[in-house]
């Protein structure tokens, strides 16, 4: 997979390593002299472009017309929106991702202007405090399709009304599934027979408004 990260700073850097070490190929744009120093010291030669993400030379330059992804994740809300509404409809790009560092401008960052997927961290601690808090056993991993379906990991607790059975017998929630199950450090196939046994972490699809009902399963 081909991947634009427009930001070269703490996230994006970060985000570049686990994405070449997934064997993706990366490309990074940034334009800062101090980054661009940092970026050119952890990273090879060819991943780096130096320039404005927000310029459509330069996103040419990095090869956005072949790009299956493009992630503007400066610390600039002004530039994320305008690098991504670019690489949607200039450059046609299937996925983009934009970084959100202001919470009050959340309700800019729709498919309407070009975003795809909006990661806004202020959103995520909240929403991780708030699971923590209402649904102790619960933690949401990632949110889809703009917050409608999540990734979560629920913990098994002791007495739930799911300990013990095997997940056919289990009324899941219809258009939820369990993906994974992690028993200590053993990770065990999620079948129909599989039984779950409190301490079981669970890793599973889910939209948003079933969570509730699988929290109530699961403590």
């Amino acid at each position: 997979m081909k991947i634009i990260i427009i930001g070269g700073g703490q996230v994006g850097s970060y985000v570049a390593k686990l994405m070449l070490k997934a064997g993706n190929q990366v490309k990074i744009i940034e334009q800062r002299e101090r980054v661009i120093r940092f970026v050119e010291g952890e990273f090879p030669a060819n991943v780096l472009v130096t320039g404005d993400g927000a310029d459509p030379n330069i996103l040419e330059k990095a090869g956005i017309t072949d790009a299956d992804v493009v992630a503007v994740v400066t610390g600039q809300d002004e530039i994320n929106l305008v690098a991504a509404t670019i690489a949607k409809f200039e450059f046609g790009v299937e996925r983009v991702i934009a970084r959100v560092n202001n919470p009050k401008n959340e309700w800019l960052f729709t498919a309407e202007m070009g975003v795809d997927v909006k990661i806004s961290q202020a959103s995520l601690l909240a929403r991780i405090i708030a699971d923590q808090i209402d649904m102790e056993n619960i933690v949401t991993l990632m949110q889809l399709n703009h917050g409608d379906n999540s990734i979560v990991e629920i913990t098994v607790n002791h007495g739930a009304e799911a300990e013990n059975l095997p997940l056919k017998k289990i009324p899941i929630p219809q258009q939820t599934v369990i993906v994974a199950i992690q028993r200590q450090d053993e990770n065990i196939p999620a079948r129909g027979e599989t039984i779950l046994r409190a301490g079981d972490h669970l890793i599973a699809y889910t939209p948003t408004s079933e969570e509730a009902a699988l929290h109530r399963l699961m403590r």
